[in-house]
């Protein structure tokens, strides 16, 4: 059932509300139920503060301003081995050999409730290889910040390591900078899966402990001792933002090149493959019945 003590503005498809907008002062958010509940877009006083659409196939499933990911994000490179168990996983996604970001994202969801500056959805039948779970999301806007909450329970019929996480994608032009603070990076391999089985130090290029330009090529780098705290500068054609996400220690920054018009800045529970990497970092085992949730807040002056 739906719960409306408001009714938010509204966009029908056949199978239910396409978007359901947002609205608090100068900022306007799209929600899509329907495209795995992500986030459509995010303005304030009509400038982009996260960027939908540019630079991605029309109708790709990240072609949004948001994804969720659940119960895992990023690559997972084989069948992984869990309290003496084998778990497989097939590939999810068209172009991609291996099993990326769970399934949340290739869902619908259900909205539960929806007022001018709150929207709850849930998805009741995560279900990915060994993983079966149902999730919630509940996004809500201010004048002055975005907060998404995002949680799961277990549902499986044995204890598994779970992961979960936001993929926000972001304008990018020549003067964007970012700022965040990190102890170590995961190299990736050709298959964009982690070259080393222990972080690394970070090199030059990857040092946005002051605000710097993204490298002009292309960057997939998963960061680990991420602090939570990020901020993403821009000039007068987009909206500047800080990001929070308290409990999530790993951040992945993804740009295929300067000319891309996005970049992504992801706050995740663990780093790419983490399902086969010594001690599976990150990630948290969950009994059936168990829980996990995290929080991730964007912020803007207006």
């Amino acid at each position: 059932m739906i719960a409306r003590t408001t009714s938010s503005e509204s966009v029908e498809g056949p199978d239910g509300p396409m978007t359901l907008t947002l609205r608090a002062g100068p900022a306007r958010a799209e929600i899509a139920p329907a495209r795995g509940g992500g986030l459509a877009s995010l303005e304030v006083g009509g400038r982009e503060a996260l960027s939908a659409r540019a630079g991605r196939p029309e109708g790709s499933p990240f072609d949004l301003a948001m994804n969720l990911l659940l119960p895992f994000s990023n690559r997972i490179a084989r069948p992984f081995v869990h309290e003496g168990q084998v778990h497989a996983l097939p590939p999810n996604l068209e172009g991609e050999p291996l099993p990326i970001h769970g399934d949340a994202f290739q869902k619908p969801w259900d909205v539960v409730s929806a007022t001018d500056r709150a929207i709850r959805l849930r998805l009741s039948d995560g279900r990915f290889g060994p993983y079966l779970y149902e999730a919630e999301v509940t996004y809500g806007l201010a004048r002055r910040s975005l907060v998404a909450t995002l949680a799961l329970t277990s549902r499986s019929a044995c204890p598994l390591p779970f992961g979960l996480g936001f993929h926000p994608w972001f304008p990018r032009t020549s003067a964007t900078r970012l700022r965040f603070s990190a102890t170590g990076c995961w190299p990736q391999d050709d298959r964009h899966l982690p070259a080393t089985a222990e972080p690394a130090p970070l090199p030059p290029d990857w040092d946005f402990s002051s605000p710097a330009p993204l490298p002009p090529g292309w960057m997939n780098v998963a960061f680990s001792g991420w602090d939570g705290e990020a901020e993403i500068l821009q000039d007068d054609s987009a909206v500047p933002l800080r990001l929070s996400a308290p409990g999530l220690a790993t951040l992945i920054a993804y740009s295929p090149s300067a000319e891309a018009p996005f970049l992504c800045l992801e706050p995740v529970s663990h780093p790419v493959d983490a399902h086969n990497l010594p001690g599976q970092p990150g990630l948290v085992r969950l009994a059936p019945g168990e829980s996990l949730s995290a929080t991730m807040t964007l912020r803007w002056e207006a």
